[in-house]
């Protein structure tokens, strides 16, 4: 394919709107001269749908530049050179490598298209980053595609460990969600009241009233009702492993931590618990030979002896 040729104007433009966000392409209403891009000295210029005047992507001048500066053979010569490097391939042996590989692969590929391209027309689009004009020249979802590659992968490979940062990730929005169903019910509190009420025999709504006897006053009597988050909070701690006894919290567990301290930790492995208390009575045993010889090496040190002398002798 030829080099394209970013010395003169192109035709056609990708603009992106910076009132509605909009991505479009479409031919420049106006070229202006940019001296200072020598890779392509031209601005573009187009309106968009709603009326804002458009500037040329950013990605696309990104690409032209990179286009621009893009190495490789520019001579005939070079060209021809790089061309014989294809000479001879694919071999019969490179041929029959693919064929098996687009055949073991093509049995189990599947097209990712749970999550088909609509621009802002998921819940998750109006955080996404990517380009609303490229994600609708795609086929599936970007985002969604790469999560249904590496969970497709993580479990045809029986490695959990390719998912670690998508449980990390849901494990922190959950606790997130913990923290703010909390928040919720501190501020609200721990039980709601609400008014009761009855229909009597003609079908009118009344609020449920007493007389109290002692002010006269008409008393309105309220129905007492614990939180309804609270028992989703309870479910949420209980199904991450979030209790004062997962966590190891709990004074049982501390009073049990602290009997044990000092002890070998029983594995099931008895056999190593009594070589090491073999180890232990040994190296007990010979404790009273190590100090006898410390003590003859202590009383035959000159050093010492002659200390001793110029004070007076032995004083120990």
């Amino acid at each position: 394919m030829a080099k394209r040729d970013l010395s003169k104007p192109q035709s056609q433009i990708t603009f992106q709107c910076r009132g509605c966000g909009q991505t479009f392409k479409a031919e420049p209403s106006q070229v202006m001269d940019a001296p200072d891009r020598p890779h392509h000295p031209y601005e573009y210029m187009s309106h968009c749908v709603c009326g804002a005047e458009c500037l040329q992507a950013p990605h696309e001048r990104a690409l032209m530049k990179a286009w621009a500066n893009a190495t490789g053979p520019r001579t005939a010569e070079g060209k021809a050179a790089t061309a014989a490097n294809l000479d001879g391939h694919p071999t019969p042996e490179e041929a029959r490598r693919t064929r098996f590989n687009a055949m073991k692969h093509g049995i189990h590929a599947k097209t990712a298209t749970y999550f088909p391209a609509k621009p802002d027309g998921y819940s998750f689009c109006s955080s996404c980053t990517i380009d609303r004009y490229y994600c609708s020249e795609q086929p599936a979802c970007e985002k969604q595609t790469v999560l249904f590659m590496q969970t497709h992968a993580a479990f045809e490979q029986r490695d959990p460990s390719q998912l670690t940062g998508i449980f990390s990730g849901m494990q922190a929005a959950t606790l997130a969600i913990i923290q703010q169903t909390l928040q919720t019910i501190l501020a609200d509190g721990v039980t709601l009241r609400h008014p009761a009420w009855y229909h009597d025999k003609e079908g009118g709504f009344h609020l449920a009233q007493y007389l109290d006897p002692q002010t006269g006053d008409q008393v309105l009597i309220q129905e007492v009702k614990s939180h309804p988050l609270l028992k989703v909070l309870a479910e949420l701690l209980s199904r991450n492993n979030l209790s004062l006894a997962d966590l190891a919290m709990t004074p049982k567990v501390h009073e049990r931590e602290e009997q044990q301290l000092g002890r070998l930790k029983d594995v099931g492995n008895q056999g190593a618990i009594s070589e090491f208390i073999t180890k232990q009575a040994d190296a007990l045993g010979t404790l009273a030979d190590k100090i006898a010889q410390a003590s003859q090496r202590r009383d035959s040190d000159p050093i010492l002896i002659e200390y001793q002398q110029q004070n007076g002798g032995n004083d120990g």
